[in-house]
C-alpha cells in the first residue's frame, strides 16, 4: 500500500502473521494540524483487495503537573554494591531468533510494552576501585576499565554502549541514579546526549534511602522532571515519564502509598518488589524484581528478569554460575512470557559480575560477546 495524503508522516506498513489466517496490513501516518479543515487519509493499492481507513483526532495536553518540590535536600549515598550472583564462562550454543521488542512510534521514546530494558550503572571510572581493590571485577570488559567522565572519551563510550544494547534489541537503559549532585547524578545528561538521534531510551533507577519522606520524594520528582523527563530520549509509557525505584526507598506498602501520594500521577512508577506487594491497597503502574543472583525471575502480570550470572569481586566463588546454554533459555522464556517488562540484569554491573556487555572471556565473532548475541537472536 501506498499512502496518498498530503502532508501526513508515514510510518512503515506492519503486516499480521498469524499461520493459517488470512494477513493484514495496516499503514498509519500522522500530522501536527494547524486548523480545524477536513482531513483524509488513503492510500493506492498494487492489488485489489477488501480495505478501510480512518482518521483519530487527538487534542494535546501538557504533562500532568508535579507536586511542588519541597526544600529539603535529597541524601546522597554513594554507590555501594547491589544483590548477588557470579559467572563462568560456557560454550555458545546458536542462538535462536528471538522476536524484535514493540517499536517506538515515529523515533520518540513513547514506547508500548512489551518492552525490554537493562539495568545500566554510570559509575565509572569511581567504582573501578573497592575497598582498595582495582579493578574490582572478576572479568576484563572488551573496553577495558573505561572512564564516562566527557574528559576522557567518556561520550564515545556510552554511544558504543547503546549502540550494543540495539544489537541486543535493548530499547531502554535503566540508569543507576543515587540523588540530586551525586556523581551519576552528573553523567544523566551526558547519556541522554549518547542516545540523541536514535531510537534508545534512558530512564532512572531510583536508589537513595528516603529519609525526608514524601518531601524528599517530591523534591526528587520535580528535579528529574525539570532536568531529564522533558527530553526526547527519555522513556514514557502511557504518555508519562518512566522511573524505576530500588527496595532502598520503598519496601512496604506504606512506603508504596507514600510514592504513589508524592507522584500524583505524574510518573509511570515500576517498584521493586517485596513480600506482600500485591496486597497493597495503593499500587503503582507496574512492578519488577532486581535479584542478580537469580538466573530469571517472573512477576506475573508485571515483569520478568534474566540474569547472565553473579561473581562478585570481593567473593572467592560465584553464586551464579555464567552457562550460555541457560542463558538462551532464558532469554527464550522471557520473549514467550509477553510480559510488559522484559529486564536484563545488568548491561554492566561489572563489580557483582552481572554484566552482559562483551568481555574477553565471553567475546564472540559479532565483537558483542556471547550474551547479546543471544538477545540479538
Amino acid at each position: 500500500m501506498t499512502p496518498t495524503a498530503a502532508g501526513y508522516t508515514n510510518l512503515a506498513q506492519q503486516t499480521s502473521t498469524n499461520a493459517g489466517a488470512t494477513p493484514v496490513s495496516l499503514v498509519t501516518g500522522y500530522q501536527l494540524l494547524s486548523s480545524t479543515s477536513d482531513q483524509h487519509f488513503g492510500a493506492s493499492f498494487g492489488k485489489a483487495m477488501y480495505w478501510a481507513s480512518g482518521v483519530t483526532l487527538f487534542r494535546m495536553a501538557g504533562p500532568r503537573p508535579l507536586p511542588s518540590p519541597s526544600p529539603s535536600p535529597s541524601p546522597t549515598p554513594s554507590p555501594s554494591a547491589s544483590p548477588s550472583p557470579s559467572p563462568s564462562p560456557s560454550p555458545t550454543p546458536s542462538p535462536s531468533p528471538s522476536p524484535s521488542p514493540s517499536p517506538s512510534p515515529s523515533g520518540t521514546c513513547y514506547l508500548v510494552p512489551p518492552i525490554r530494558a537493562a539495568f545500566y550503572y554510570p559509575w565509572y571510572p569511581e567504582n573501578w576501585t573497592e575497598s582498595g581493590i582495582y579493578p574490582a571485577t572478576r572479568f576484563n570488559p572488551g573496553s577495558g576499565f573505561y572512564s564516562l567522565d566527557p574528559s576522557s572519551g567518556g561520550l564515545a563510550i556510552e554511544r558504543s554502549h547503546i549502540t550494543a544494547m540495539q544489537y541486543g534489541r535493548i530499547q531502554a537503559g535503566i540508569a543507576s541514579w543515587w540523588g540530586q549532585g551525586s556523581k551519576t547524578d552528573t553523567r544523566i545528561a551526558d547519556l541522554l546526549a549518547a542516545a540523541s538521534g536514535t531510537q534508545f531510551c534512558w530512564t532512572l533507577y531510583y536508589e537513595p534511602a528516603i529519609t525526608g519522606g514524601s518531601a524528599q520524594i517530591a523534591s526528587d520528582l520535580a528535579y528529574i522532571q525539570s532536568h531529564y523527563a522533558t527530553n526526547p530520549n527519555f522513556l514514557h509509557v502511557n504518555g508519562k515519564p518512566v522511573l524505576f525505584v530500588y527496595s532502598r526507598a520503598v519496601a512496604t506498602c506504606t512506603d508504596t502509598a507514600t510514592w504513589n501520594t508524592a507522584n500524583n500521577g505524574g510518573y509511570y512508577l515500576n517498584l521493586q518488589v517485596f513480600g506482600g506487594y500485591t496486597g497493597c491497597a495503593s499500587q503503582p503502574d507496574n512492578w519488577h524484581q532486581y535479584g542478580a543472583a537469580v538466573a530469571a525471575d517472573h512477576q506475573s502480570g508485571y515483569s520478568y528478569s534474566i540474569s547472565p550470572g553473579f561473581y562478585k569481586y570481593s567473593e572467592a566463588s560465584p553464586r551464579l554460575a555464567r552457562d550460555a546454554a541457560r542463558w538462551q533459555q532464558n532469554v527464550t522464556a522471557m520473549v514467550a512470557s509477553r510480559e510488559p517488562w522484559q529486564l536484563i540484569t545488568t548491561f554492566n554491573e561489572w563489580l557483582e559480575g552481572s554484566s552482559v556487555e562483551n568481555a574477553s572471556e565471553w567475546q564472540s565473532a559479532s565483537g558483542q560477546g556471547v550474551y547479546l548475541d543471544i538477545l540479538h537472536g
